[in-house]
């Protein structure tokens, strides 16, 4: 590509700031961008991001698709939510307008797992006009490659165990909620944990309906599976609340989550495959107190035994940075809803994005 790849952001929150700048400084431009604060509407990014002036202003989410097809963008970046169902009307403009996207929703890692029917039709309106549709970020890298290189240096493999913690502080109030922090236990497992307290067969007739909540871990591990040729068998997961023994002040909920409360949760997600290949992967997340800290460690079993431990990662960053990697795979790929095992390696993009689109 002979010019800038053009970027529009959806959502200016925490995760924008750095994808936006990530963009710029990787040799594409900002176009446009998103949200639906009225607080922020209006306002220049160079104003989010902390810099000079860039000359583009948020729009309203209504005004969306009109500013979408003044400005052409080759891709845009969804920053919003952490469910599909949440980030479809989004996913659908983008497709329903050609527009290629990549977003950090983490169950867009794998959804065709826990949202098959909005996947699809996702996936059928890309492919009528000619887009691509994604989701990356720190699993693609963390969860998902790292684990896929350790087993290519494994003979024989009878078990892949993992464990991710973050703060759901960095992310956001949809994230936060989604793992149950601030919710008393009762209404934790009212809320949270009771999806998961029914029969297999009950499960696959919430996740039908698309009104399955899967932990962060459901989606990696489908992503896995396909990664490795492996078949799943069966599928399984367990939530369960994180407590403190001291207060914590949240500013991302805004309140205080009293001792003995749930401060998030660990989602643990089992998966059985044909191959005999056991996938054991738990993520917590919390709102952390002052001894925690991010850590992301996987093992992979048989012969020989790996243990792969990241500590304090940053996680946010990494997670940035992974998207905005991503950018040329998305824009090169076929039309259609294509999750990133399929998009080849995720690497380090030393020259100006539009260089690596073919």
């Amino acid at each position: 590509m002979d010019r800038k790849v053009k970027v529009v952001q959806f959502g200016t929150g925490k995760m924008a700031v750095y994808t936006m700048r990530y963009v710029y400084e990787k040799g594409g431009e900002i176009v446009g961008a998103i949200d639906v604060n009225p607080a922020i509407i209006g306002k220049d990014i160079g104003e989010i991001m902390k810099t000079e002036n860039k000359g583009v202003t948020v729009t309203a989410l209504e005004q969306a698709e009109e500013m979408i097809k003044q400005v052409k963008p080759d891709i845009a970046i969804v920053t919003t939510m952490s469910l599909i169902a949440d980030v479809k009307d989004a996913l659908l403009l983008c497709a329903k307008l050609g527009v290629n996207a990549i977003t950090t929703c983490e169950e867009a890692f794998y959804p065709q797992n826990s949202n098959p029917n909005v996947t699809k039709e996702i996936d059928e309106l890309a492919k009528q006009n000619g887009c691509t549709i994604t989701g990356s970020g720190y699993q693609d890298i963390y969860w998902g490659q790292l684990i896929s290189s350790i087993a290519g240096s494994t003979q024989h493999i009878t078990k892949i165990k993992g464990s991710s913690s973050y703060n759901v502080e960095d992310y956001g109030m949809a994230l936060a909620k989604a793992h149950g922090a601030g919710l008393t236990l009762e209404e934790f497992d009212k809320q949270i944990a009771s999806v998961d307290k029914i029969s297999d067969e009950e499960r696959q007739k919430v996740i039908e309906s698309g009104e399955y909540l899967p932990s962060y871990m459901w989606n990696v591990n489908g992503w896995l599976c396909s990664k490795l040729g492996l078949t799943v068998k069966r599928q399984s997961q367990v939530t369960v609340p994180q407590t403190y023994k001291e207060d914590i002040y949240s500013t991302t909920l805004g309140m205080t989550v009293k001792a003995g409360d749930a401060t998030g949760m660990s989602a643990v997600v089992t998966t059985e495959t044909e191959e005999g290949i056991i996938i054991e992967s738990e993520c917590i997340g919390k709102v952390y107190s002052r001894e925690d800290y991010d850590k992301n460690e996987w093992s992979v079993m048989g012969e020989p035994n790996t243990t792969i431990t990241v500590a304090r990662p940053a996680t946010v960053e990494l997670t940035c940075a992974s998207v905005v990697n991503r950018i040329p795979d998305v824009i090169n790929s076929v039309p259609g809803y294509v999750t990133s095992e399929k998009l080849g390696e995720l690497t380090y993009k030393i020259k100006a994005l539009n260089e690596y689109v073919k």
